[in-house]
């Protein structure tokens, strides 16, 4: 793999340290919200039910989308720090993506394979309700684990083909960060993005829009309107904020989870 070329035409130093303070404010907000999370969930009894597997699932694949987040943040201002005058930063930090193309790689898989399962976590969770609100009956936990299970196992698979041929991963144009390599036309990776979206994009997109219409239709209103759950997709903060943090329950989980005192009245009673 070729090291990244010169940046594209309009972008200088200063938008690279842009993009990378943006991209490190998203990853701190991401990481942040999904882990409060994540720790309720681990806390707080109440909150380890099956449907809320589904939530943790995506708090999960949001927090891998931030961590990817705040690696090609770190590259950026590295590289800043790197070509200031009198800077006395190694040279392996003069080049935009300081972690050679193994790193590269590594780095397009782990963020392809989160964010798939964030895609498919949004669709599995807007199926867990409609089975909810429209079935009256719960859903069990050996649907949720097999649900969660077959979103991690298809999202890894799907991530892992470009690393086996069928794709590519390469820098993207600023060059602080790996993702697919959409700049190619040649038939092996357009067969690939076709079958991928399909599978990743489309599919999980009909799951969520279907069920979210037919709660709507079975309950005259919903819950959480669809166009915020389908922007929410690729956003880890809102995600936090529209599937997690906006349940009443993961509120209570959450302050007994900061407030000690609270949580050992709680035991007592």
């Amino acid at each position: 793999m070729a090291e990244p070329g010169a940046l594209p035409t309009g972008f200088g130093e200063l938008e690279v340290l842009a993009v990378g303070t943006l991209l490190l404010v998203e990853a701190l907000s991401g990481l942040s919200l999904n882990s409060l999370t994540i720790l309720s969930f681990c806390k707080t009894p109440e909150l380890r039910t099956p449907s809320h597997l589904l939530v943790l699932s995506l708090a999960l694949a949001d927090s891998g989308i931030s961590l990817n987040a705040f690696v090609a943040a770190t590259s950026s201002l590295l590289r800043r720090a790197g070509t200031g005058a009198g800077s006395l930063m190694p040279s392996v930090f003069h080049r935009r993506w300081p972690y050679g193309s193994e790193g590269c790689q590594a780095h397009g898989f782990q963020g392809f394979a989160t964010a798939l399962a964030s895609i498919c976590s949004s669709a599995a969770i807007a199926w867990g309700r409609y089975h909810h609100y429209c079935t009256r009956s719960r859903l069990d936990w050996n649907t949720a684990v097999s649900l969660v299970f077959f979103v991690w196992l298809s999202s890894t698979f799907w991530a892992a083909l470009p690393l086996l041929g069928w794709g590519h991963y390469d820098y993207e144009p600023l060059g602080t960060c790996c993702t697919l390599d959409y700049s190619r036309v040649d038939r092996n990776f357009t067969s690939f993005l076709f079958t991928m979206a399909f599978f990743n994009f489309l599919l999980p997109l009909f799951i969520t829009v279907t069920s979210y219409r037919l709660m709507e239709q079975k309950l005259g209103k919903t819950g959480r309107p669809p166009v915020p759950a389908l922007i929410a997709k690729m956003v880890p903060t809102v995600n936090a904020i529209n599937y997690a943090l906006g349940s009443e329950m993961v509120h209570r989980g959450i302050w007994q989870c900061l407030s000690p005192q609270r949580r050992e009245r709680d035991r007592e009673q």
